[in-house]
């Protein structure tokens, strides 16, 4: 979710739309434009559009609440929330702690569909007390079916769902065990998952009932479906990266063969003789004994080639002050989340103003790999 514009902050949570929302948005407003010039040819022709985008933005602001519900329960019950991002198949909450125990993670995972079925019989009670044929007749009614259908979908018992956070709380609460319960529960996704895409196929490809495959509409169903699947297979993966990290620090993996470069050759020896030569795309800077910087491939990137034989590894590094580290006994859920802030494939170990080591990404997925391999 990093591809995203920004809109601000609410109760202290970053809010963002993912670029790939404009589709939905687009989608659902053409769709209704000309849903509406059918049903309607008795409106003024602009009110068509209007209406249209009157839904789509109410239907943004809905979703929003939806995930505004899970964010500030979430605080509630004292787990940090860094943002919200609204992508094309609705939105995500970016929790940055697992719930501490079952009834938290139900009551966070069901806040989300009951909203959203509060919104949808708020837009069904105005459209009961307006006129049904106007514009605010015809917007209300399809806010509170779109509303009514994001419940009932996100009540799907498939991680990462809603309905699959509500039945791993289950699962939870029945055997004690969170591993095992979204273990189940992503597995469950990924059943529905399927179930999605067999569906969309059959509806885009299949005569229904004497009638015509309806190939947008099946394809479409087959997509969520497809994203459904990638998303509980992602979080099953999660859930082993987190169990492999869980209780190993930055010591237990990092490099202490760091290779140091001197501060004051040029970027043209340092290519031949660190990068190509002893095949070195990871330095550190150093000059009697102490550190300034790291010089990588994408610093030497940044400068043009034909400016390599007059500049220096000083002039081109990344110096020290302004790099992150971490001490030898930071955890490698932390390491992690350094490596994704800052978007490094390598952090520093230092200890007292001394270099201890390096951690490379390549080394913690390594070291992931091994634990996951022997169920460590």
């Amino acid at each position: 979710m990093e591809s995203n514009i920004k809109l601000g902050k609410l109760f202290g949570i970053e809010i963002g739309v993912n670029y790939s929302w404009f589709i939905i948005f687009f989608l659902i407003t053409t769709g209704l434009w000309s849903l509406f010039s059918g049903e309607h040819p008795e409106w003024p022709s602009y009110w068509h559009l209007v209406a249209a985008l009157a839904t789509s933005g109410l239907f943004f602001l809905s979703l929003l609440a939806h995930e505004m519900s899970h964010s500030l329960l979430a605080l509630a019950k004292g787990l940090p929330v860094h943002s919200i991002t609204l992508f094309i198949f609705g939105g995500v909450s970016r929790i940055e702690k697992e719930a501490m125990n079952a009834s938290t993670e139900f009551l966070v995972g069901v806040i989300g569909p009951v909203s959203s079925f509060v919104i949808g019989a708020l837009f069904y009670g105005l459209y009961a007390v307006v006129e049904k044929a106007s514009p605010l007749g015809a917007v209300a009614y399809w806010l509170g079916f779109i509303n009514m259908r994001l419940a009932l979908f996100n009540l799907i018992p498939g991680y990462p769902l809603d309905g699959g956070r509500v039945l791993r709380s289950i699962v939870w609460a029945v055997t004690g065990n969170m591993q095992k319960a979204t273990k189940i529960a992503a597995r469950v996704g990924q059943g529905f998952g399927y179930l999605i895409i067999i569906t969309g196929v059959l509806i885009a490809f299949t005569p229904i009932f004497g009638g015509k495959g309806d190939l947008f509409s099946g394809l479409w169903i087959a997509f969520i479906g497809w994203f459904l699947l990638d998303a509980a297979r992602s979080s099953e993966q999660a859930m082993v990266f987190e169990r492999a990290i869980r209780g190993a620090h930055a010591r237990d993996i990092m490099s202490s063969t760091v290779a140091l470069v001197p501060a004051d050759i040029t970027l043209a020896q340092f290519f031949d003789e660190y990068l190509m030569r002893a095949g070195r795309r990871c330095c550190i800077v150093s000059e009697d004994g102490k550190l300034l910087g790291l010089m990588t491939t994408h610093e030497l990137r940044e400068t043009p080639r034909d400016q390599w034989a007059s500049t220096t590894v000083r002039q081109a590094m990344k110096p020290f002050d302004t790099m992150t580290w971490v001490e030898p006994n930071t955890d490698l859920g932390h390491v992690l989340e350094v490596m994704h802030g800052d978007d490094v494939n390598q952090v520093p170990v230092v200890d007292g103003g001394r270099l201890e080591g390096l951690i490379k990404r390549e080394d913690l997925l390594r070291f992931v790999k091994t634990r996951a391999e022997f169920n460590y």
